[in-house]
């Protein structure tokens, strides 16, 4: 058991959330109780993965999407009541990290997909570095054994964009997430593919008017390795138990 300080303390010491330009509060979004002894880690703070934690006997819950974000008008209604209303009548702490979390060189979102895939890092790209570069597996890639391998290791077929299929990728991008409107300055840092999670109409035509490839494996998908990596780490530390739950979600 550990104090609730304490591990917030020591993932805002991990993370450094007051750097980034951020949509959402990061740390602590609701106080619950002030001792941590369970972690419960997931992707999202949607109302199914609450109730499954509960179930689980957590205390604190550590995510990557929380409950507040940029635009929201301040009511505490529907759905978002719902959500409080079962970590308040639990008294359950709910810390959400999002653009730190995609940021951190070893626990982030980014840094996890390529241990994942088994990437070879080569540097960081873009606002706030939150876009990574790095080379495939294989040295010198064909565009089928690539998207195979997406397939493989995230469960779920890549939406794919491939202009030439006899391209090899020999340097790649990715940033996890929605982070379509990367492609861009992925093409610009040199990359032969970019990986993310989700496509907009415009990356289709890019790709096909630039030759570098596109895929979008998923929001949800790209974004499952982070938070449990952290939550793992901090838990490990502060000698307390952790277990994620992952809440499928097909977008």
């Amino acid at each position: 058991m550990t104090e609730r300080q304490q591990l917030v303390s020591l993932c805002d010491q991990l993370l450094q959330p007051a750097r980034f330009k951020d949509y959402c509060p990061n740390g602590l979004q609701v106080e619950g109780r002030a001792k941590v002894s369970k972690i419960i880690s997931g992707v999202t703070a949607s109302k199914a993965f609450i109730e499954a934690a509960i179930q689980k006997g957590g205390d604190t819950l550590l995510v990557h999407h929380g409950l507040f974000w940029r635009g929201q008008d301040g009511s505490v209604t529907g759905w978002l009541k719902q959500r409080l209303a079962l970590l308040m009548y639990h008294d359950i702490n709910l810390l959400a990290y999002h653009l730190p979390l995609d940021a951190h060189t070893g626990l982030g979102n980014n840094a996890q997909l390529g241990l994942r895939m088994g990437w070879e890092t080569l540097g960081q790209f873009g606002e706030q570095n939150l876009g990574w570069l790095g080379q495939p597996a294989e040295a010198d890639q064909a565009p089928q054994a690539f998207a195979k391998h997406l397939q493989t290791q995230l469960g779920r077929m890549p939406v794919s964009v491939v202009p030439d299929p006899d391209r090899r990728f020999k340097r790649i991008a990715w940033c996890t997430g929605g982070a379509q409107s990367w492609f861009e300055s992925a093409i610009a840092a040199g990359a032969d593919a970019f990986v993310t999670g989700e496509i907009s109409e415009p990356q289709a035509h890019l790709a096909h008017e630039t030759g570098v490839a596109f895929f979008a494996c998923g929001h949800h998908a790209t974004e499952r390795y982070g938070a449990p990596a952290l939550a793992a780490y901090v838990a490990a530390e502060l000698g307390v138990s952790h277990e994620f739950i992952d809440i499928d979600n097909p977008a």
